[in-house]
């Protein structure tokens, strides 16, 4: 059973779309269930998201944690944005059910892919950011929710 933030989002989802010339993009997948995210960063000189936006092709929950995530990264810091993780995503929506956890985590690696490619594009390094992985079934056995 979805919580009802989760249907909110799903129904009413936040930030849908693309941005014209985005400061970094990040497009993440996972094979098993076909699920892909692709979020869109604009990034002001002082290292501050002014916007950002997102288009999913996947599960009522996919599109749930892509719309949340957005709302939790829009305005922060490039740092602060790094600190947003599945389980961040997953309370900010009152939980997932176990079977679409997988979700959330396809949300915060759409974030890490979005600012890997605004670091590549700037010639930063933002500390603590790791290459993403282009497909999340390759690290959720390896994650603990």
């Amino acid at each position: 059973m979805y919580s009802e933030k989760v249907m909110d989002h799903f129904n009413n989802p936040r930030n849908v779309g693309e941005l014209d010339n985005p400061s970094g993009v990040g497009t993440v997948g996972n094979a098993k269930c076909g699920d892909i995210m692709r979020m869109y960063l604009d990034i002001d000189e002082k290292g501050v998201i002014r916007d950002v936006k997102f288009k999913t092709f996947g599960c009522g929950a996919a599109v749930a944690t892509s719309s949340m995530a957005t709302e939790l990264v829009k305005g922060k810091t490039v740092e602060e944005a790094l600190t947003v993780t599945n389980k961040a995503v997953m309370e900010a929506l009152d939980g997932l059910p176990p079977v679409k956890v997988h979700c959330s985590l396809l949300a915060e690696e759409a974030i890490h892919a979005a600012l890997w490619d605004y670091a590549q594009k700037n010639n930063l390094v933002i500390e603590g950011l790791k290459e993403p992985v282009e497909d999340i079934s390759e690290i959720e056995e390896e994650e603990e929710y």
